[in-house]
């Protein structure tokens, strides 16, 4: 059961991850440490990584190797005897914490019986390849997720189309929440890109070296642009080690070197979101065509890079895919091609190259649309709101 609180005293959220923290999950940091002071944040991890770029109080992470423990509890778990850690057990009853928000689906349904034999509120956060990818790879987590719907108390996701995709799994629509990923925009200064024909164009792609990035596209497009306006190309992102990811990267070097592109591209691999923002500035355009992987992977909702991009008053081209039209305003305040569709990238492209006296407007105008929908201090406000309903709402 919840434990009764007294008016003013904070909610203790435990939020659990599967690691503290990849490089390129900010968007996960952001979305912790812009929760108001209301609310008293624990998070347990699996792992630990990158703890210098995410400091985090009331960090909990389970012994890695050699710990016994650590070794004994994840061989439950793939053992099948236990869905969960037992060292999140202890941290709940340590913590006292009132709510549990777990983050991805797999991470959601591991816990799902704990909080239910705990009476605690549970919150699950889909992020993109756990809605598509996941179950098109392994049917068995669309039963695994239709246990879980019926255990928790609410899921949360970035955009209508999401959603969509979630309720087709069959949760109840009135369970299904949207709540918009949030970027640090106090952080994030505004500078509306001007650019004057005769110039270089410069053009920034940031992402991991997924197919469902695009890049190859985003590159084919260029090719052509770079016939009637000289480009500078600045492309930050890398591959892990999976094969599939590997291979793109070997996609894109071969792009790279069949286009032509390679005397005006700049590769700088994986980088801090320091380095994100100092080459943010520097450029006039971000090109992100993301696009449905053969193997189903999507963004699922949309790249948190792009709402940041578009705050610091950049010029956006992308796809109409996922939730990326929510982001982009439906073509408001971005651009949009269809997903694989060279041509009209090239178009949307040539669009802005048309028009440089109309870039100021269109900046202007995502700054305010990221200010009203994607501000992190706003959706810590509404998130920390969603916490202390769903707690009314428990006996």
């Amino acid at each position: 059961m919840t434990e009764d609180r007294a008016p003013g005293q904070p909610i203790v959220v435990l939020h659990a991850v599967p690691s503290w923290l990849p490089q390129t999950e900010t968007w996960l940091y952001n979305q912790i440490r812009f929760l108001p002071n209301n609310v008293e944040n624990h998070v347990f991890a699996e792992q630990l990584e990158n703890l210098e770029w995410f400091p985090m109080s009331n960090l909990h992470v389970l012994p890695g190797w050699p710990s016994i423990r650590g070794t004994w509890e994840r061989g439950l778990r793939r053992l099948g005897i236990r869905k969960h850690l037992a060292s999140i057990d202890r941290t709940i009853h340590a913590s006292c914490a009132q709510l549990i928000h777990s983050h991805f689906g797999p991470v959601g349904w591991g816990n799902a019986e704990l909080a239910d034999r705990r009476g605690l509120p549970h919150v699950t956060t889909f992020y993109g390849m756990d809605v598509q990818f996941l179950p098109r790879r392994d049917p068995r987590w669309i039963e695994r997720y239709q246990a879980m719907f019926s255990q928790l108390d609410a899921i949360l996701c970035e955009g209508p189309h999401m959603k969509g995709r979630i309720v087709e799994m069959g949760c109840p629509d009135n369970k299904v929440l949207v709540h918009h990923l949030g970027v640090a925009l106090d952080e994030i200064p505004f500078r509306a890109r001007r650019w004057r024909s005769g110039e270089p164009l410069k053009v920034l792609i940031a992402a991991s070296f997924r197919e469902k990035k695009g890049i190859p596209f985003a590159l084919e497009a260029l090719s052509q642009l770079r016939r009637i306006v000289p480009l500078e190309v600045t492309i930050i992102g890398d591959a892990n080690a999976e094969p599939r990811n590997q291979q793109e990267k070997r996609n894109i070097l071969s792009t790279i070197q069949k286009t032509g592109l390679g005397g005006v591209v700049r590769m700088l691999g994986y980088q801090p979101s320091r380095v994100l923002f100092e080459e943010a500035y520097r450029h006039h355009v971000y090109l992100a065509p993301s696009v449905t992987a053969v193997d189903g992977d999507t963004e699922g909702g949309a790249p948190v890079a792009l709402i940041e991009m578009l705050a610091t008053g950049m010029m956006v081209v992308s796809t109409n895919h996922c939730d990326i039209p929510e982001v982009l305003a439906h073509g408001a305040v971005g651009l949009m091609a269809a997903e694989r569709d060279l041509e009209g990238l090239y178009s949307r492209l040539l669009q802005l190259v048309d028009a440089p006296e109309a870039w100021e407007a269109r900046a202007t105008a995502g700054r305010a649309h990221v200010q009203e929908q994607f501000d992190a201090k706003v959706q810590g406000l509404r998130l920390a709101r969603q916490y202390a309903d769903l707690l009314a709402k428990r006996p």
